[in-house]
């Protein structure tokens, strides 16, 4: 009988950190995890990889590179002579492995159609409390500071902040996959210039132009790769499909779908019912199941979800037009017509295939601000401590318009 105990010390190679090590044996097991090892089946990027095909990395990914750049910033903090403890450093580092633990197949389109009146971030929270049941209670204090209701303001903000390590590690990641040099920012010297002053997360002064490239590299990676204009149309237009599956299940149309996406077709889903049952559904559902069916229901009977599916699949897009401006009510009336007329759809079909919709680009929000401390121990907020002008205009958010239909 083979009495040795698996190695879960292990190392992770990662093509932009290096060796990745697992630092300890609960964490080896919350990674060894179904719900954890699901996530090796969410791309992080949707449909991007219509548009930039590098873009096929996942969630696992990002969580395991998010985990890795907390443990440095602990390491930093410490030899700051911040005190965290050994129970808040496991925390820190199980809170960043889960915190997108709850996004569902292509990230936000299903939040959007099947999955509606809850977020990823309350599904991921299940997730949190399903999994501490499990691991008797040693999720607790995780929880506590993922919620953001621990006392120690600056490990929360090390979590969900405006310089947070979750947006420190897709920024870069993102950049390397798409191949966009705009968003690759230094992480190391942010980390390395993180401090603590009256319970808040501040970055000392000399780092202040990695601030400053870290919030505009930010801007140029929503307009160029997260708001780009073909991942916009395909993920409306899987946003659509499902929507219309939806529609159709619930008149009782028969649909192809694996037993986890037929339950979300065939169920009304909301926060009030999301139960444990569904959790267990939620985590067999992936971005596998959703592009099966897509190809399948390229066949279907049902013309507007036929042709969508099939757009998808063949990458024959809507098209996009993009202004400041919102679009003219009559403009999009006849185009509705138009499309309705041509494909012999009734108009509200034929809206699955003409709307509008708006995209904010916000780079910073002074409401939250990420503060720089100075060499007398004063705190600024960036936007003011920056002597770049653009930053005080990253505050304003920059709202445009949108619409999509057939070429």
């Amino acid at each position: 009988m083979n009495t040795k105990k698996p190695n879960k010390l292990k190392i992770l190679n990662d093509p932009i950190y290096g060796f990745i090590q697992i630092p300890s044996t609960l964490i080896f097991d919350i990674i060894e995890h179904p719900y954890f090892q699901r996530l090796r089946r969410i791309t992080q990027m949707g449909f991007s990889n219509l548009v930039y095909p590098g873009a096929n990395h996942t969630r696992f990914h990002h969580a395991i590179g998010c985990m890795h750049l907390m443990q440095k910033a602990v390491r930093v903090l410490h030899f700051k002579q911040i005190a965290i403890s050994k129970e808040e450093e496991n925390a820190l580092y199980i809170a960043i492995l889960l915190h997108d633990i709850g996004h569902g197949a292509f990230s936000h389109a299903l939040e959007h159609s099947i999955v509606s009146g809850i977020s990823h971030e309350e599904i991921s929270l299940k997730f949190m409390k399903k999994l501490n049941d499990e691991f008797d209670g040693k999720l607790d204090l995780a929880i506590e500071i993922f919620e953001g209701k621990y006392p120690r303001k600056f490990l929360c903000q090390l979590i969900s902040s405006q310089l947070d390590i979750d947006r420190l590690d897709y920024l870069k990641r993102d950049s390397f996959y798409t191949g966009v040099t705009e968003g690759n920012i230094s992480s190391d010297r942010l980390i390395a210039m993180m401090n603590v002053k009256d319970d808040e997360l501040v970055i000392e002064e000399k780092g202040i132009y990695s601030v400053e490239k870290f919030l505009i590299a930010r801007r140029l990676m929503y307009w160029q790769v997260y708001l780009h204009k073909t991942g916009l149309v395909a993920e409306n237009m899987l946003v659509n499909v499902l929507k219309r599956a939806k529609e159709l299940a619930e008149k009782g149309v028969e649909l192809y779908a694996n037993s986890s996406l037929k339950y979300f077709l065939y169920n009304q889903i909301s926060e009030d019912n999301f139960d444990d049952k569904t959790l267990e559904m939620f985590s067999k559902l992936d971005d596998y199941d959703v592009l099966s069916a897509i190809k399948e229901w390229s066949n279907h009977e049902d013309k507007v979800l036929s042709l969508l599916s099939k757009m998808i699949i063949d990458r024959k897009l809507l098209r996009i037009e993009i202004q400041q401006k919102e679009f003219d009510e009559v403009v999009i009336n006849k185009k509705i017509k138009i499309v309705s007329q041509e494909l012999a759809l009734s108009e509200s079909e034929a809206k699955f295939f003409v709307f509008t919709k708006r995209i904010i680009n916000q780079a910073y929000q002074q409401e939250k601000p990420i503060y720089i401390l100075d060499k007398k121990g004063n705190l600024k907020d960036i936007a003011k401590a920056s002597d770049q002008l653009n930053l005080q205009a990253l505050t304003n958010p920059v709202i445009k318009h949108f619409i999509c239909y057939p070429k």
